[in-house]
């Protein structure tokens, strides 16, 4: 029997994989959500399957989003991800890894862990939305627009509130299924 499913993964496999296996399910992993933190940035103003089918060469080039590590790169080590064709060569977007793996490590001696302080914005539980059809979700929203304001705020950068709310998508943080789809039900269950 076929599943139902939202339509954006298309006929894709990576990108029903994806779908199927990750998006919407909630994150509190500190190491995974700076993962897809920095995939979001670097998604900025591309497609999310051109980041997709990046991923593994990302995890190898920045050291598997070892953020401890991310916060000391110098710039022998930008000079080489510069060259790496494996991943998006964007000199801007390569910096902003490093300051926000700093900015990450400073949340963390703050709050104790990033995700105690993403998911206190949405009460430490996932928002449910209704969406019937793909077009009917947001780009952004109000809630994006605080946590970017608040993430910039801290040193984060491109972490604008579409960006801002993609990562809350992809982390679970709102369950942006649609009402129709499998994985919708699987995480209200």
């Amino acid at each position: 029997m076929k599943k139902c499913r939202c339509q954006w993964p298309g006929k894709d496999s990576l990108y029903i994989e994806y779908h199927d296996k990750e998006w919407g399910t909630p994150v509190f992993d500190d190491h995974k959500l700076f993962e897809f933190l920095i995939l979001e940035t670097f998604q900025a103003g591309l497609s999310w399957i051109t980041v997709l089918r990046k991923r593994e060469n990302f995890r190898k080039a920045f050291d598997y989003f070892d953020y401890k590590k991310i916060a000391n790169y110098n710039q022998n080590k930008i000079d080489k991800l510069l060259e790496d064709a494996g991943i998006i060569r964007n000199k801007l977007k390569i910096k902003a890894t490093i300051s926000n793996a700093r900015a990450f490590i400073e949340i963390q001696k703050e709050f104790g862990s990033f995700s105690n302080y993403i998911w206190a914005f949405t009460n430490h539980k996932p928002i449910i939305n209704h969406w019937e059809k793909d077009e009917d979700v947001p780009a952004k929203t109000r809630l994006s627009d605080k946590i970017s304001k608040d993430l910039k705020n801290r040193g984060f950068k491109f972490v604008g509130s579409t960006v801002t709310y993609a990562h809350m998508q992809a982390t679970g943080m709102v369950n942006d299924h649609i009402t129709g789809c499998f994985r919708y039900h699987e995480l209200n269950k």
